[in-house]
């Protein structure tokens, strides 16, 4: 009869009547588990360090190498290129421009991700709107380019911009009357000097005074011009006619009011004696006009305002104006994607905390600037980031946008990178120096995000 050792049933089998694994049994020892896996997670990972290697690693110490080389390749150029870094005038607005871009692009862009992910949240149709907002994502840096060149373009009848902002001008300021107009030689008109134009004789009281002028295109001509009237003599005062001096189709005589000329309606004419004006009148719609006693042995005037430029909107792609342009189209981009994180993050909040701070009587503004905000914070850093490194390495937009006109106002590090390197006086050396610049500018906003990933692992 046996009996059950002191271990129970739990308890290891004697030694004698253990398996055998030792040599001679054709039993193999079990292997380590933590080694297995070891193995097998290092067979994953192998080809992507291989990848990493080849299209990471070996780039870099490649650029790095490159960079202490000469134009050629062959000689040694020592830190030469990155003296060009600081001495070129070209590379120095690329890192002022680099400058303003992680200021000002990945902020604003951020800001308006924040404000659109939480007043979507108190509207109906928030969903709509998001979709409308992300949807710029969806389109390439080349097709945001070519949309925003047109955007920017400066004539009004092809770029919405001035198309706009013309449109606002022309509501809220009167617009030039003829810009192109101008007398012909046989006309009783000659230049003035300044833009303006003045007669060639003094006029006197009762004697009608002419005052004819083309190269306005009839179509370009006031709406309610009346056709031109000829002027009569009047008392003391003196009355003359300002006409279109052309009619459709020819037969129009010269200086001689046809019946199918139109008067230049709201044309300014100013009477002038001694350098001083002494009386100013203006064309009706049939461009009669009448000037006082005081007018009699006066030249007349007409003033250069008649004939200015009308206003054509802002040069949007000028050199003072074109980076701030591709900011506002990298804005468009990517508001979207900073607005979709964020209000992810929103919709994570607890909203007990909100509802409390608004029973402590709490305003709107106090409940997003004091409790929101700091509690989107790790996302705001996220977004905010993650913006700054993609702005650094900005290219598309610059080089589509900007017209060879401005490219070198609005060049950027990328963009003078590729010139530098690939341009009609190709030097690899210096492009070199500057991909180094930029890997330098990157890693402070890497390192940055790594110890904000480890402090938030923390937690």
């Amino acid at each position: 009869m046996t009996t059950a050792t002191a271990g129970g049933a739990g308890s290891a089998p004697p030694a004698d009547k253990r398996p055998d694994t030792g040599p001679g049994t054709g039993r193999r020892p079990r292997g380590s588990v933590t080694g297995t896996r070891r193995a097998v997670a290092a067979a994953f990972l192998l080809p992507a360090l291989v990848l990493l290697g080849a299209l990471v690693v070996y780039p870099i110490v490649y650029s790095v190498y490159r960079s202490f080389l000469d134009q050629s390749g062959t000689g040694f150029a020592g830190l030469d290129n990155y003296e060009a870094l600081f001495t070129d005038a070209t590379i120095r607005t690329a890192v002022k421009n680099n400058a303003i871009w992680v200021v000002f692009a990945p902020t604003v862009a951020t800001v308006l991700g924040l404000i659109f992910a939480v007043l979507t949240e108190r509207i109906r149709w928030g969903t709509a709107f998001k979709l409308i907002v992300f949807m710029p994502m969806a389109i390439s840096m080349l097709a945001a380019g070519i949309i925003f060149r047109l955007v920017y373009e400066q004539a009004p009848e092809r770029g919405v911009a001035n198309a706009v902002a013309v449109g606002v001008h022309d509501t809220f300021a009167e617009s030039p009357g003829f810009p192109k107009a101008h007398p012909l030689p046989v006309h009783p008109l000659k230049a003035g000097g300044d833009g303006s134009f003045v007669t060639k004789e003094t006029v006197r009281a009762g004697q009608p005074a002419n005052l004819p002028l083309v190269g306005v295109v009839p179509a370009k001509m006031p709406g309610d011009a009346e056709p031109a009237k000829a002027a009569t003599a009047s008392g003391d005062g003196i009355t003359g006619t300002a006409w279109l001096d052309f009619t459709k189709g020819g037969g129009g005589k010269p200086n001689v009011v046809d019946p199918e000329e139109l008067g230049l309606k709201g044309l300014t004419v100013e009477a002038v004696k001694d350098g001083k004006v002494v009386a100013t009148a203006t064309a009706g719609p049939d461009g009669v006009f009448t000037l006082p006693a005081s007018a009699d042995g006066s030249l007349l005037r007409l003033p250069a305002d008649n004939f200015r430029e009308p206003y054509n909107g802002v040069d949007w792609l000028g050199p003072s104006l074109v980076t701030p342009g591709i900011i506002g189209s990298y804005v468009w981009m990517w508001a979207g994607f900073a607005m979709v994180l964020i209000a992810a993050g929103l919709a994570g909040l607890p909203r007990e905390l909100l509802e409390a701070a608004r029973v402590d009587g709490a305003n709107e503004w106090q409940v997003f600037r004091r409790i929101t905000v700091p509690m989107l914070a790790p996302v705001l850093a996220v977004v905010l980031v993650t913006l700054m490194i993609n702005v650094l390495k900005i290219f598309d937009l610059v080089f589509i946008i900007a017209p060879g006109s401005s490219q070198d106002d609005a060049n950027v590090l990328a963009l003078q990178l590729y010139r530098t390197s690939f341009g009609t006086d190709a030097d690899l050396g210096v492009g070199s120096a500057i991909a180094v610049l930029l890997l330098l500018l990157v890693i402070p906003v890497m390192l940055f995000n790594v110890r904000r990933i480890r402090k938030e692992g923390r937690r």
